[in-house]
């Protein structure tokens, strides 16, 4: 299992290395990143000088000098949605390529799901708001980020995140019916869980996760989305909760055994 994977092919070509079933719980595609300025879709696109600018506004709490900022460089290129949609195609034809069969994946917010079926196939098993069986257990993905409540979209912005609403979140999970395994790209709302102990904030969990996991109480619950984590497992009632990330960084997938 993996998850957070953010551009790193060639450590994903071996994660499967002996696995029954490789599963990715998204974040596929490197945007930004935040260890070397060079490399995303905006280190590709603007240089690292000026992903440094953006990253040092993000690290911060000026939000609007933030999104100024980032609209002031996309404002620059003639046909920015082109643009990115070429980089992000060009990743996801090396990371799909990378995928050892038979995969099983899920978006992340960081991800672009209108463009997964067309890599979709050849033992690749693109997943969200269904569940599958695996090894003879029954496993349920959810994939996207959460809607922050009030956010309105800008129409001519050249890319948007893949976020859904909770009460969207709440009827994928619902449509997977009980599972073994509970397969979201982001956390339940648990406070260890969702606390990032390097950017010193919470990140979004879910409370529709939470609720299915106390509800239905499956044997595991695993994710990612929350790359320095305050807690990598906490037990809710029998369910075992793992963040199995930050695997662009590690470089080590999870190994689930039963």
């Amino acid at each position: 299992m993996v998850s957070d994977v953010h551009g790193n092919a060639e450590a994903l070509a071996r994660a499967g290395d002996g696995a029954d079933a490789l599963v990715v719980l998204g974040d596929l595609i490197d945007f930004v990143d935040y260890h070397d300025h060079s490399k995303g879709i905006l280190g590709r696109v603007f240089g690292p000088e000026k992903v440094g600018v953006f990253a040092e506004l993000r690290r911060g709490t000026r939000r609007a000098d933030t999104a100024s900022y980032i609209r002031s460089l996309w404002d620059g290129l003639a046909d920015a949605r082109s643009v990115v949609e070429e980089a992000v195609l060009e990743q996801y034809d090396a990371l799909f390529s990378a995928m050892s069969a038979p995969t099983y994946a899920t978006p992340g917010n960081v991800d672009n799901p209108h463009l997964w079926p067309r890599f979709a196939g050849a033992g690749v098993h693109v997943l969200d708001g269904e569940a599958t069986e695996i090894g003879g257990l029954r496993f349920g993905f959810a994939g996207g980020g959460l809607m922050v409540p009030g956010l309105v979209r800008n129409p001519n912005a050249p890319w948007h995140p893949y976020l859904r609403t909770e009460e969207d979140m709440a009827a994928a999970l619902e449509r997977m019916g009980r599972v073994d395994v509970l397969c979201t790209h982001i956390p339940p709302s648990v406070a260890e869980l969702t606390y990032d102990v390097v950017a010193r904030r919470p990140e979004w969990g879910s409370r529709a996760a939470l609720d299915k996991i106390v509800r239905e109480r499956p044997r595991w619950s695993v994710f990612g989305h929350v790359h320095q984590p305050l807690a990598r497992r906490v037990r809710v009632g029998r369910t075992e909760c793992v963040n199995v990330g930050h695997f662009q960084r590690s470089g080590k997938p999870h190994v689930l055994n039963w």
